[in-house]
């Protein structure tokens, strides 16, 4: 069944590599014309080529979320090269995970400008179209560290996480008659977001993410809230490894 992604156009932040790339491939698997965007060129052109090869349709644009500019202009060009856009997934996201004593304010800064400003600079980006044409969908990953703070060591990437998600009710409030928004809140997912830690815990997280689960399940969630008749609106999901008690 591909009604509700049919033809959509759907744009994807960190659409390179982990959940991005399975949700692109998902989607395009369903008949959604995928643009992958983010900073390993060579990644997404791998993507798109697997896509192709398919018979899906996809494109890729090299994007660093935390250039504001930059952001309006890969949104700008999907739209002249695909025509339209219909759905924005905010996914591009850093996990370094630190006790906050070691006080390392080069990754709070870094999660802070990715996880939090980039997701705000997509939803600048897109949400002036999509209140025009009064349709669209705003898809903002989040994690179960958003709703539940993982501590020792997670802190402020849950406050990246559960700003994400405030972020997302808060725009679903504001323009809910016009716009889906939809928060997504996965637990442990196989990606390279566990390479994000590098410090003291980084064995430790590593260890944690032994019982992941594979992308194509937060894909699967994430085609699910598109697919929804245009009255209806998921506002969040959560998913995690069946084992996983965080």
């Amino acid at each position: 069944m591909s009604e509700g992604i049919q033809s959509k156009v759907v744009l994807i932040t960190g659409g390179g590599t982990g959940l991005g790339a399975e949700t692109a491939r998902h989607l395009a698997a369903r008949g959604a014309r995928v643009a992958v965007a983010g900073r390993r060129k060579e990644k997404l052109d791998e993507v798109v080529a697997e896509i192709a090869k398919a018979g899906g349709e996809a494109r890729a644009y090299q994007l660093d979320v935390v250039d504001k500019k930059e952001v309006k202009a890969v949104v700008d060009a999907v739209i002249a090269g695909f025509g339209k856009l219909d759905v924005l997934i905010n996914n591009a996201g850093l996990m370094p995970i630190r006790p906050m004593a070691e006080v390392n304010t080069d990754e709070w800064d870094a999660m802070i400008d990715v996880n939090i400003k980039g997701t705000l600079y997509g939803i600048a980006a897109v949400l002036p179209i999509f209140l025009k044409k009064e349709s669209g969908h705003i898809i903002n990953l989040s994690s179960v560290a958003g709703v539940k703070v993982f501590a020792p060591g997670g802190t402020v990437y849950s406050g990246t996480k559960f700003a994400v998600r405030a972020i997302s009710e808060g725009l679903r409030q504001e323009v809910g008659g016009k716009v889906r928004v939809t928060s997504i809140e996965p637990g442990a997912v196989e990606s390279d977001l566990k390479f994000s830690t590098t410090g003291t815990a980084a064995s430790t997280v590593r260890d944690f993410y032994k019982i992941a689960i594979p992308a194509s399940a937060v894909a699967r969630a994430i085609a699910y809230a598109i697919e929804q008749p245009a009255d209806v609106d998921i506002n969040e999901i959560v998913l995690r490894p069946t084992v996983q008690e965080f």
